[in-house]
């Protein structure tokens, strides 16, 4: 590879520009992330005070405090690790057994099965809201978790990802397994599961994030303040922090730390599931 001195005057220039540029764009999504972290680690007073700030002056934790004890943050968190928890494993369960499905060899009707899966991702969310909120009215799911959590239960998109990967694991292993006796779960969960650690990785990522970070739903479905998940409830603070009551008066750092208490779990998981998530993506864009 030739170096920076060898390289011609138009490379270097466009070498430049291209770095300046993702320079910035990087700088657009760390700003707004630092100036979170500050405000909510400074004090009631410090964190009023107008301006962007990256450092704080002195780390207090009041903001936090306030926000977990006194407005009870915890009651909507804890309800946000169910539906997330609970919809995203019933998720990536049932769309591995799909995906396990429309690769058996001999499936009647699988090309319709598949275009009519990939048909349903052609179909906005907006488009069925009200029928699936008198689905839900009629099946006396609102105001439940569970709505929440059968809502998005199975996606077009995890299916034929997991049966992209599912098509990789050669047929011959799970002939040997059946001809030791093995029946179909058992294929499934010893066989087809272990190949596919990328796609149940990727899956299960992107899931976990929507789920995390559902909103449209939660306001859908939810009128309970008790039911409130972290979406419903941040959203209620920036409405409470509006008011011209001073009793109703929220600090900038009491919001901050709810933001930043919410991105924690992303943060977390994330690091675990990245080379699974990386690799995930490539085969599941290159497979037919």
């Amino acid at each position: 590879m030739k170096g920076w001195s060898q390289w011609s005057l138009k490379r270097r220039l466009f070498y430049s520009l291209n770095t300046l540029f993702l320079l910035l764009l990087i700088l657009t999504m760390i700003v707004p992330l630092l100036n979170a972290l500050t405000v909510s680690l400074s004090s009631n007073i410090e964190s009023m005070k107008p301006g962007i700030k990256l450092f704080p002056t002195e780390i207090s934790f009041e903001g936090y405090v306030t926000i977990w004890n006194k407005m009870e943050l915890w009651r909507p968190f804890y309800n946000n690790v169910i539906v997330t928890v609970v919809g995203t494993i019933l998720h990536v369960f049932l769309s591995a057994m799909a995906g396990y499905v429309l690769v058996q060899r001999g499936l009647p009707g699988k090309k319709l099965m598949i275009t009519l899966i990939m048909l349903t991702m052609m179909i906005p969310g907006e488009a069925i809201m009200i029928p699936l909120y008198v689905v839900n009215k009629e099946l006396g799911l609102l105001n439940t978790l569970s709505s929440l959590v059968i809502h998005g239960l199975v996606s077009g998109f995890s299916v034929l990802l997991m049966r992209n990967y599912f098509s990789t694991v050669s047929h011959d292993l799970a002939e040997s397994a059946r001809m030791d006796g093995a029946g179909d779960l058992r294929i499934f969960f010893r066989v087809f599961l272990p190949l596919a650690k990328p796609g149940l990785a990727t899956v299960t990522l992107f899931e976990f994030v929507s789920r995390w970070n559902h909103f449209t739903s939660a306001l859908l479905y939810i009128n309970d303040d008790q039911k409130y998940t972290l979406q419903l409830a941040l959203r209620s603070i920036i409405f409470t922090s509006d008011s011209t009551s001073s009793s109703d008066f929220i600090t900038a750092n009491v919001r901050m730390a709810g933001i930043i208490i919410a991105l924690i779990p992303l943060l977390v998981i994330y690091p675990y599931v990245q080379k699974y998530f990386v690799k995930g993506i490539m085969l599941g864009s290159s497979k037919e």
